[in-house]
């Protein structure tokens, strides 16, 4: 009997650290580094643009090790304020050893930005500057001595490295080399880009509310513990409400085909969200997860309106952009 409760303690404390890892990973948080790419190549099928696929694929793999290296620094660097003192789900803490954390985060960098600039060498210089200046947003989010994380600049740098800049790189890549005419389609990217991009800084904004009380004790001053909770909750409809302006405008306009108005899709996981922060804002154990309904409506949103615009020639409508 007593065998049989160690064996069973044992399996329990197995399965909690893999459930652990399992938030380490955060594997659902990667359709944010994909999401550019996803768009730029809906954006070329639309207007008969051929996509090399190669390139793409080149990118999305790029995209993902970045992500690794961002989202391990990032526990490096919160390990280092104390601000994950209770975040059991830190890789730091899930490993016990910083120098692994940090040897892996920089070899995830470095992977990453060889592949850029191999994709870059194939397709337009500016590619390796662009990426780099997102790269650099990155680590003044959370890397000492700047930490602008921690006065409340996360969310703008995340829309600028995410928008813009990674969606300009993105079409750069994939697009044929004669067809760019040596222009850097920044007025394209802001297009396409911006509502998607807004939707992945709401992911990070969302991230914040289970953990105002920790943030506030270590002087992280995000958006959520200056607003707080409900001034803060009540602002999510907005900002939902503007992802689908900067989305549905230019369908007005008719700069983009109405078939992009498949990223409507996303709109049930926004509803959601919005119920779900109005009723517990201020309970941290009832929204921890609030940030994957945020993840969701940015997943699926994004994808809507990828595929939206891909299916555009096939449907017959013409991109008049």
């Amino acid at each position: 009997m007593q065998n049989k409760e160690i064996i069973n303690s044992i399996k329990r404390q197995d399965a909690h650290r893999k459930k652990l890892w399992k938030a380490a990973i955060k594997w659902p948080l990667y359709s944010v580094a994909i999401m550019p790419v996803l768009l730029a190549a809906g954006w070329n099928i639309s207007i008969g643009s051929m996509v090399r696929w190669d390139q793409l694929i080149g990118f999305l793999l790029a995209s993902i090790l970045l992500l690794i290296w961002e989202n391990l620094t990032n526990d490096l660097f919160d390990s280092e304020t104390g601000v994950d003192e209770f975040k059991f789900h830190s890789v730091v803490t899930l490993l016990g050893e910083r120098k692994i954390v940090k040897n892996l985060a920089y070899i995830s960098l470095s992977l990453g930005l060889l592949l850029i600039f191999l994709l870059a060498s194939r397709s337009h210089p500016a590619v390796f500057l662009i990426v780099l200046g997102s790269c650099s947003l990155g680590y003044l989010y959370q890397g000492p001595p700047f930490r602008l994380g921690y006065n409340g600049l996360g969310e703008p740098l995340c829309w600028l490295a995410f928008g813009p800049l990674g969606t300009t790189a993105a079409i750069l890549v994939i697009s044929v080399t004669s067809e760019l005419n040596q222009e850097i389609p920044w007025s394209t990217a802001m297009l396409i880009g911006s509502g998607p991009a807004l939707a992945t800084t709401l992911v990070l904004f969302c991230s914040h509310f289970h953990q105002v009380v920790q943030d506030a004790f270590h002087g992280k001053k995000t958006p959520l513990v200056r607003l707080g909770t409900l001034r803060a909750s009540n602002l999510v409809p907005w900002i939902i409400t503007l992802i689908l302006l900067l989305e549905w405008g230019p369908v007005i306009r008719r700069d983009l085909p109405i078939s992009a108005l498949f990223g409507a899709i996303g709109i049930p996981s926004a509803i959601s969200l919005i119920r779900l922060l109005k009723k517990h804002h201020n309970q941290p154990e009832l929204i921890s997860e609030c940030k994957f309904l945020a993840l969701r409506f940015q997943t699926l949103n994004g994808l809507g309106l990828s595929i939206g615009l891909a299916i555009a020639p096939g449907l017959g409508i013409h991109t008049p952009y």
